[in-house]
């Protein structure tokens, strides 16, 4: 692939493993389909990831697992039960009605009037009205959190992916579920919320990052419960075995860790080995907000896992 600097991307086939050295101890990554990042010829040091470098990842990597519909915005954790990140769905939910385009140029989505709620409780995008009905306004504000959280396409329609996460994005700013992460204490705590499927980081009391959104391990390799810190940091982890970049990792339990993620986030369908996969813009944030002795409190369950 060209304009990377003379160095040529692939994608690695198969992975059954990842094998980190650090610290005069060795610790086993297995990464899944959802948590592949890109493979270089050669790594080239310890230096951060271009923005340039990202796209062009995530440009070489297809959207990995079923997809069980044509439109991308399908592609929620709704449309996968069993492994469904978040109670966003019920049986007496009522039956979508079909879409129409407004006068403000959006279609209105089967879960306009939820997400316009959800919007309104999160507070920090345009405003909305809570009313079922698509606006100019409601338009730019429903595209400004679909970009936000790598939501496909960035439409402004409010459908079962942008439903969903908007639904944990708020449920997790709630007290009660800010509560599940532990009294505020002094220093800062990144809190993995697996029923939620959010990770967010606490300050002193103060949400300084986050909520956003993460996909942990799918069944037989959920990512495991308890508080830890992070012991190991790198920008980008190189595996010599199997030759795949890990971009902003944070080790905080045996192999397992934080890292971007270049696949759709949002296909809940597939998860990871235990690792907690970030967007990359967030992956790079969190980077920079956390580092070594980080606390990181996991808790919840996904469901399927």
């Amino acid at each position: 692939m060209s304009g990377m600097g003379g160095r040529k991307l692939t994608v690695a086939a198969a992975i059954v493993g990842v094998l980190i050295t650090g610290g005069g101890a060795a610790y086993a990554l297995v990464p899944s389909e959802a948590e592949r990042v890109a493979a270089q010829e050669a790594p080239d040091g310890t230096q951060p990831l271009t923005d340039e470098e990202a796209a062009a990842y995530a440009s070489e990597i297809p959207d990995p697992g079923p997809v069980p519909s044509t439109s991308a915005e399908s592609r929620s954790a709704e449309a996968s039960p069993s492994a469904q990140p978040s109670p966003s769905s019920s049986a007496s939910s009522p039956a979508p009605k079909p879409s129409k385009t407004s006068a403000a140029g959006c279609q209105t989505g089967e879960y306009q009037r939820e997400v316009e709620k959800y919007l309104s409780q999160i507070g920090t995008y345009d405003a909305v009205v809570v009313d079922g009905r698509q606006s100019t306004g409601d338009c730019s504000a429903i595209k400004k959190f679909q970009k936000r959280f790598g939501i496909s396409p960035v439409n402004g329609r409010a459908g079962p992916t942008t439903r969903s996460v908007a639904k944990r994005i708020a449920t997790s700013l709630t007290a009660a579920e800010q509560a599940k992460c532990g009294a505020p204490g002094s220093g800062a705590t990144v809190c993995v919320n697996l029923t939620l499927q959010t990770v967010w980081v606490v300050k002193d009391g103060a949400v300084v990052f986050g909520p956003t959104v993460t996909r942990t391990g799918m069944k037989g390799y959920a990512t495991p419960v308890g508080t830890y810190s992070v012991f190991r940091r790198n920008m980008k982890e190189w595996s010599n075995p199997y030759k795949v970049w890990l971009p902003y990792w944070q080790n905080f339990v045996r192999g397992i860790g934080f890292h971007a993620t270049t696949t759709y986030l949002h296909n809940a369908s597939i998860g990871s080995h235990g690792c907690v996969n970030l967007l990359y813009g967030d992956a790079k944030t969190l980077y920079s907000t956390i580092g070594i002795g980080t606390r990181v409190k996991v808790f919840g369950h996904r469901p399927g896992t």
